[in-house]
């Protein structure tokens, strides 16, 4: 199990990076961002034989623990790995927090509009399975009852990053403060 105190010796941590502290093999020279993209948009890290995702080795350097859930990336930027962007949640958060689909038009996760009704419809995704909650008039109305429906489902601690938080935010003029 990797230790806070060999990730101390062989890496320092700026500005959301790992640097190398020792030059190791032809590749790693002191120094040096450590690391290498994983393919999936991470950078990952090998220590010891063992392979890591360089946030959780970050999460290591500055707290002293290998989180036991997953680290979200609040702003969904898997390269920024500043501390302040980090956080350890469940798995299930850590979904939460995921961008909203490409084709969406509204903007809002689980938000869409139904062209044969004319309204916007409110789903939601929970414990697998999916939940309709209606149909509205107005965008500003599916949002509010989006967010309603997450509160309900208990997103607590996911729903300041939830898309339909931060659109009612806006809406009420209290725009991210």
């Amino acid at each position: 199990m990797l230790t806070q105190s060999q990730v101390k010796e062989l890496f320092d941590y700026r500005d959301g990076k790992l640097l190398r502290r020792v030059t190791t093999g032809g590749r790693g020279l002191e120094n040096a961002e450590a690391g290498s993209d994983d393919g999936q948009g991470y950078r990952r890290v090998s220590v010891s034989g063992g392979h890591y995702r360089i946030h959780r080795v970050i999460w290591l350097w500055v707290f002293g623990y290998m989180p036991e859930h997953d680290i979200d990336h609040i702003n969904r930027d898997r390269r920024d790995n500043r501390i302040e962007n980090l956080r350890e949640v469940s798995r299930t958060c850590n979904l939460r927090n995921s961008g909203t689909p490409r084709h969406n038009t509204s903007g809002v996760k689980g938000v869409s509009w139904c062209s044969r009704l004319g309204k916007w419809r409110v789903d939601i995704v929970a414990a697998e399975k999916q939940y309709n909650f209606g149909f509205y008039i107005s965008l500003s109305e599916a949002v509010c009852h989006r967010l309603a429906a997450e509160q309900a489902l208990n997103w607590s601690g996911c729903d300041s990053s939830s898309p339909a938080f931060k659109y009612v935010e806006k809406m009420c003029g209290r725009g991210g403060k």
